[in-house]
């Protein structure tokens, strides 16, 4: 890709060329999409058995975070905002992941738990879209994640205030090392504003790439306690 963008990007002595070349290369990058058939007869009636399926596939194949997801959240202004967080555990409940609960994302669902999570796939060429709503997880359940962190990552997450303005790179590291010196003999507990948040899926959405972009969209919404599975068209 970035060969191709190569002969499109102007050079500092490429003048002459127009200033649409930029925008002329985003549009020309293109690929055909050469998945398998994903049909109604072979996916589960569970959309948490089909999951789990296919990011058992994933982790297998993807060399770096198949558990990578988008998280995006709406505040009290009707404002969206969205960033990547890593799935930590899921089952019939929900899908979980840990975060500083004074961060952004923990005060957009304190305002406004609807949310949704973004898994995509692209050496699978799959996509997993899951609407639910966010609620924190037990204390003990955070208590018990915390504890199999490494301690570097412990002490982290009592050093960093996350989401909010920092001075310099050198105050934050001071930081770190005054945490290093405050729990230098003893367990690192986990701090009271630190924990995990569950998603609660009202609807999950499988997408698998397929040539001509006539892709497969299986979706599944919970009506009444039960889930409802439809075809979507590409």
């Amino acid at each position: 890709m970035f060969k191709f963008l190569k002969r499109w990007l102007p050079g500092r002595d490429e003048v002459s060329r127009p200033k649409s070349a930029v925008t002329q290369a985003v549009a020309m990058l293109r690929r055909e999409y050469e998945g398998k058939p994903f049909n109604e007869n072979n996916v589960d009636p569970d959309p948490i058995k089909q999951f789990s399926a296919w990011f058992d596939v994933a982790v297998k194949a993807i060399k770096h975070d198949p558990n990578a997801m988008i998280l995006s959240t709406v505040n009290s202004n009707g404002r969206p905002s969205s960033r990547t967080v890593l799935l930590k555990g899921f089952d019939e409940n929900g899908f979980i992941f840990y975060t500083n609960y004074n961060s952004q994302k923990a005060k957009h669902i304190g305002q406004n738990p609807n949310v949704s999570l973004t898994f995509y796939w692209p050496d699978l060429v799959r996509q997993i879209h899951i609407e639910g709503i966010a609620e924190k997880v037990p204390a003990e359940k955070s208590d018990q994640y915390f504890a199999t962190r490494p301690d570097t990552s412990k002490l982290s997450a009592w050093a960093s205030d996350q989401s909010r303005p920092i001075g310099s790179r050198d105050e934050l590291e001071n930081k770190l090392k005054s945490m290093e010196k405050k729990f230098a003999k003893g367990e690192i507990p986990r701090p009271p504003h630190w924990g995990g948040f569950c998603v609660a899926p009202r609807r999950i959405e499988f997408w698998q790439g397929r040539l001509n972009r006539l892709h497969d969209r299986i979706s599944y919404q919970k009506e009444n306690g039960e889930w409802k599975m439809e075809r979507l068209s590409p």
